[in-house]
């Protein structure tokens, strides 16, 4: 029986992680491709559909906040628990889960059981950024995939695009961000696109007040009205700024016109404590480029020291059998606290 326990944990790879056990390079000898593989897919993703890989790139914020870096936001629903695809920063907003399919299914292929979800959503949001013309950099790997996921943690997590920057900047603080690494990575704003379901209250109704949000763009607000109008299907997409398919610093500039889609972007350039760094991003963006590196590189070392695995299908944890488990190990599978960040 021993043995048999000692082989179903080296096989389902449930150990305990810490940002220390991140490092470059970490598949060199076990799936020296995966870089290289994931890389392929997000540039053919972009190819079929530009606006595809600006969603992968959120998943990298959507996973990480939530709970650590452990791709929890990819698994689909089961009768026993509620995912994290339906809650409300989630649901009709993150798109593109295919991408991932296709990435993982490659990697199965080449090393099956080697690379874990959570790290391919590190390499493809890193990919994403740097095949749009933003900066590449050394991502650091070895995270495990969780082994549950909850919707509720997601919901009193994730900020609103009503989030003014006093509540953006008490989230991140928590994550150990701070209000640079905010600014900074705010700019992932730079490509992709909103719903208009975000952006209505601002165009009528801002604080309660029955009128637009004084801080737009008058010329812009009209350009919204149009996309935008009170009888929109609300799913209707609008550009996150003016370049929407390539990360630079426009978004920046875009904040300082007063022509931010989101009131939590807008926020930032409204508010005196990252109003500078906006301004100085906007008109640096060599600089933006270095923090935006390296707010990314912070943000994907949170983990939460939570049992793992490396899930075969990004969408459901692997078979296993609960009577092989410890009894501590099924405590902590079944532990439901809230962590608004590690």
């Amino acid at each position: 029986m021993l043995l048999l326990f000692l082989i179903f944990l080296l096989h389902t790879t449930s150990l305990v992680t810490s940002s220390s056990d991140l490092r470059p390079g970490f598949y060199s000898n076990t799936c020296p491709e995966a870089e290289y593989i994931v890389q392929d897919v997000m540039k053919k993703a972009l190819f079929r559909e530009p606006r595809s890989v600006a969603s992968v790139m959120r998943f990298q914020f959507h996973d990480c906040f939530v709970n650590g870096c452990d791709a929890s936001m990819l698994l689909d629903d089961t009768p026993d628990m509620l995912g994290e695809k339906l809650a409300l920063s989630n649901i009709n907003s993150l798109r593109s889960f295919e991408v991932v399919d296709e990435i993982k299914e490659a990697l199965e292929k080449k090393c099956p059981g080697v690379v874990s979800c959570a790290d391919i959503i590190i390499m493809a949001s890193r990919d994403a950024v740097a095949l749009t013309g933003g900066p590449n950099w050394e991502v650091r790997l070895g995270r495990l995939d969780s082994l549950t996921a909850s919707q509720e943690d997601s919901d009193n997590i994730m900020p609103s695009p009503r989030a003014n920057a006093t509540a953006l900047i008490d989230l991140f603080q928590k994550c150990n961000l701070t209000v640079k690494d905010l600014v900074a990575l705010s700019g992932s704003h730079s490509i992709g696109q909103g719903r208009c379901f975000s952006v209505m209250f601002r165009l009528y109704n801002q604080s309660g007040s029955g009128k637009p949000d004084p801080a737009l763009d008058p010329s812009y607000r009209e350009q919204l009205n149009k996309l935008c109008p009170l009888d929109v299907d609300q799913n209707v997409t609008v550009n996150l700024d003016s370049t929407p398919l390539v990360f630079d610093n426009q978004y920046f500039k875009d904040l300082v016109a007063g022509r931010g889609f989101l009131n939590s972007d807008e926020t930032l350039f409204t508010f005196p404590k990252t109003r500078g760094l906006v301004r100085f991003y906007s008109t640096h963006q060599s600089q933006f480029f270095e923090a935006f590196a390296e707010g990314m590189l912070k943000m994907g070392d949170l983990q939460s020291g939570r049992p793992g695995e490396v899930r075969r299908n990004c969408r459901m944890v692997n078979a296993r059998r609960a009577h092989l488990l410890p009894d501590s190990q099924q405590e902590m599978e079944n532990k439901d606290e809230i962590h608004a960040c590690i």
